[in-house]
């Protein structure tokens, strides 16, 4: 297999498209055709066997090599570039993922994927209160040296989005990248496209659907050291970015002081073990996990430092190295 670091030539990064847009081709099967067979073009000549072997009587449809050169065109006039997980610029943290995409279709500042990220996500519905909360975050942690990453959606994510513009944010796509969504967000996404980054593992006119939501926000989570939930309803992506997070590895953080929505406030989002050594409580609930709260004592049951850059600086481990953004 090409190993991390190493250029891929032009004809190599085209077959790394075509497979990865090859149908039932998801990135665990590309990882595996990629180690076996030593190579993308090695592993698009065995798939029509492979196929027929595993009992299909129609091989999957392999895009052809002017399909791949479309979409790359097509990227770079709208000022676009496709990354590969062996670049310099791919996001170290989603890099070791198991299930990280090979292939990111992406557009804005190249540096800015290669700094460390810390994700805040939350409700589409944001009160004021919450989206101040993670205005706020936002800036604080982008000054600090973080990209800040989200999704894109209405509410939490676009504040936080906004509020970090000019010190770095990134933001993931569900869909393509010629298929922004929502729509009322494109102006935020073109100024993103020149200061900071957009970015989608789908093919590029890709329109999203209900089932790409939580695969978007697999990324948003695995491209980031730890995860803020500022605001988040029963069963929202915001949870299910929580516990992906939670599964990656990654730190997850409430933020709801101001305003908890009951239901989801009482749901635990880390089941494992949560007491990093230096955080400062100023309650005495001495927690030893991410215990499930209820509203009435959900303000005593927070953990707080007296700032934010203390909690930051005691429950992220990395510290970001000098930007060159």
């Amino acid at each position: 297999m090409t190993r991390r670091g190493a250029r891929l030539s032009d004809a190599q990064r085209l077959d790394w498209l075509r497979l990865f847009r090859t149908e039932n081709i998801g990135p665990r099967t590309f990882r595996a055709l990629i180690n076996q067979y030593g190579g993308a073009e090695a592993a698009l000549e065995a798939l029509p066997h492979l196929a027929r072997r595993g009992g299909r009587l129609i091989a999957p449809r392999i895009p052809d090599r002017a399909e791949a050169e479309a979409e790359i065109a097509a990227l770079a006039r709208l000022g676009g570039r496709i990354v590969v997980s062996l670049d310099a610029d791919y996001p170290a943290a989603l890099r070791a993922l198991e299930d990280a995409p090979p292939v990111l279709s992406v557009r804005g500042v190249p540096t800015i994927l290669a700094a460390p990220m810390i994700a805040i996500v939350g409700a589409r519905n944001a009160s004021a209160a919450g989206r101040t909360m993670a205005a706020r975050l936002a800036r604080d942690l982008a000054a600090a040296g973080y990209v800040i990453v989200s999704g894109l959606a209405r509410g939490i994510d676009s504040a936080a989005h906004q509020a970090s513009l000019d010190l770095g944010t990134a933001g993931v796509f569900a869909g393509g990248l010629a298929r922004p969504y929502p729509a009322e967000n494109v102006p935020l996404i073109e100024e993103m496209a020149q200061k900071g980054a957009v970015l989608s593992e789908m093919p590029l006119n890709w329109e999203p659907r209900a089932r790409d939501f939580p695969r978007r926000n697999r990324l948003v989570s695995g491209m980031a050291l730890g995860v803020v939930v500022v605001e988040a309803a029963e069963r929202s992506g915001s949870l299910i970015t929580a516990r992906l997070a939670a599964e990656q590895g990654r730190e997850v953080r409430r933020r709801t002081m101001w305003r908890p929505l009951p239901q989801a406030c009482r749901r635990p989002i880390r089941p494992r073990p949560f007491a990093p050594a230096s955080w400062n409580c100023s309650a005495r609930c001495r927690p030893t996990r991410m215990t499930s709260c209820t509203c009435p004592v959900h303000r005593r049951l927070m953990c707080r430092s007296s700032s934010w850059s203390l909690t930051l600086r005691a429950g992220w481990s990395a510290t970001p190295a000098a930007s060159s953004r």
